[in-house]
């Protein structure tokens, strides 16, 4: 099943996922999905995207406005600018697809509804985890832990998506997912 999913190296874990000690999505199978229902266009996938993407980088400015750690601050910050990328892409994508010529900032104001990725409030997320946001550690790990949320969620909600555009769409938002989840472990690993 995962290979068929575009996995390369898969592994069976002895105890199953009760053994696994990293990042998991949590919450109902249905969790978000009220976001997608299935029946959205190609364009109207990319703009809940994109809102998602907008939520969670003001979740991650608010956060920088909320801690007094300089290094806390920097990466909040930090993490903010990388959810612009992800915007920038879908933005891109849009454009491409309707042949407009909207500017990004009008799409982000009158376009678009931010929510948080994966499907939980910022106070749920903060209650679930409960972390401590001085702490880079515990910042890093709470945004793999949004970002695993955001991976599963555009995972099933590609997985019910009738319309083949859409799904793709869907797919290629998990992937962008998934390498930022490797670039945040990475980072993790290193302090």
């Amino acid at each position: 099943m995962l290979s068929g999913k575009g996995f390369k190296n898969v592994y069976n874990l002895s105890g199953g996922i009760r053994a696994w000690n990293n990042e998991i999505a949590v919450g109902p199978s249905d969790l978000g999905l009220h976001l997608f229902s299935g029946k959205e266009s190609t364009e109207e996938t990319i703009i809940v995207g994109f809102g998602l993407e907008q939520g969670l980088r003001e979740f991650y400015l608010d956060m920088a406005n909320r801690v007094v750690s300089a290094e806390a601050k920097s990466l909040f910050t930090k993490l903010a600018d990388i959810e612009i990328l992800h915007q920038e892409h879908l933005f891109k994508l849009y454009q491409d697809i309707t042949g407009t010529t909207v500017s990004m900032e009008d799409f982000s104001t009158g376009t678009v509804q931010p929510a948080m990725e994966g499907g939980l409030s910022t106070k749920e997320y903060l209650n679930l985890y409960n972390p401590d946001l001085e702490s880079e550690q515990d910042i890093l790990s709470l945004a793999l832990s949004i970002e695993a949320q955001a991976l599963d969620l555009y995972q099933r909600a590609a997985d019910n998506s009738p319309d083949d555009n859409s799904r793709k769409i869907l797919q290629q938002i998990a992937n962008e997912e998934r390498a930022h989840m490797k670039r945040l472990a990475h980072y993790l690993d290193t302090i």
